[in-house]
């Protein structure tokens, strides 16, 4: 498999690279870390004219905790693999963690980036999902103006973002809450493999073990990764139990929109979207 033909930019500025992107507006994409985009290219799925490469740009690799606004702020070029081993991610969210175990096999964490996967928004992704449950957001800009879009805002549909063909996606900022108990479950057919279902959860308990502030998303319940309220209603003011987190997880499964494709029929999909938040909310209340 060869890609089509491209011309290929490598510029050394921001400023370049948008003033390239505006030059081929619509006829150009933006290379990160090419975990996504390169087997597209391979696969004639994606012919664009021109690749703008994003890896000799400066000041796009910064991860730091921003305290006024309690959020994780990873810049677009971080490496999955070095957000998995910072001690800022991990001090700051085990979650975020955990998630990005699951993110292909090592090799491909070395070379991905978040925002690359962000802006590829595959719905059975790790980082999507990551950032629709923890209500982040992301910078864009293109060579005229900058803007902020949130998660539910960002993600469009099936591969289909919000982002302009002349934007590129700078920054994610993922908003944590203090004193919240998490869970993460995923099911795919081998290690390494795309999910198949993901589940993610967030929420806190009150100090009469009540639930306070659940957030619940999947991964593979439709074109995009999806919070579902009808379950963080259900599970708002109750006590932890296994016939709750049941019933949450049945409210759940029937709010996705899911499609039967090659891997798996649209039934066995709900089915392990049921069970995988089933555990991810046993894993966040474990203990209590």
């Amino acid at each position: 498999m060869k890609p089509p033909a491209f011309h290929y930019v490598a510029p050394p500025t921001l400023e370049e690279a948008l003033e390239a992107l505006r030059r081929h507006a619509g006829d150009a994409k933006v290379l990160a870390g090419g975990q996504s985009l390169v087997p597209l290219l391979n696969f004639r799925l994606a012919q664009p004219a021109v690749l703008v490469d994003l890896n000799g740009v400066p000041g796009l690799d910064d991860i730091h905790w921003h305290p006024d606004t309690r959020e994780l702020v990873m810049g677009a070029m971080v490496r999955q693999a070095d957000a998995e081993r910072s001690s800022v991610v991990n001090q700051n969210s085990p979650l975020f963690v955990k998630a990005l175990a699951h993110i292909g096999h090592r090799a491909i964490r070395n070379r991905g980036t978040i925002g690359g996967s962000l802006a590829h928004a595959d719905p059975a992704a790790e980082l999507p999902l990551l950032l629709v449950l923890l209500d982040g957001r992301v910078r864009v800009r293109n060579a005229g103006r900058e803007r902020w879009l949130g998660a539910r805002e960002f993600f469009v549909s099936y591969l289909t973002t919000a982002l302009e063909p002349d934007e590129i996606l700078l920054e994610a900022r993922f908003r944590l809450t203090p004193g919240v108990r998490w869970g993460f479950q995923e099911f795919s057919r081998r290690a390494g493999d795309f999910a198949l279902a993901a589940a993610a959860v967030a929420l806190r308990l009150n100090p009469g073990g009540v639930i306070e502030e659940p957030a619940v998303a999947v991964a593979g319940g439709g074109p995009t990764p999806l919070r579902l309220s009808t379950a963080e209603e259900a599970l708002t003011g109750k006590r932890p139990s296994s016939r709750l987190f049941a019933d949450a997880s049945c409210l759940a499964a029937a709010e996705c929109d899911i499609a039967a494709d090659i891997h798996a029929s649209a039934e066995y999909r709900r089915e392990l979207i049921v069970v995988m938040l089933e555990r991810a909310l046993e894993q966040a209340c474990a203990g209590v």
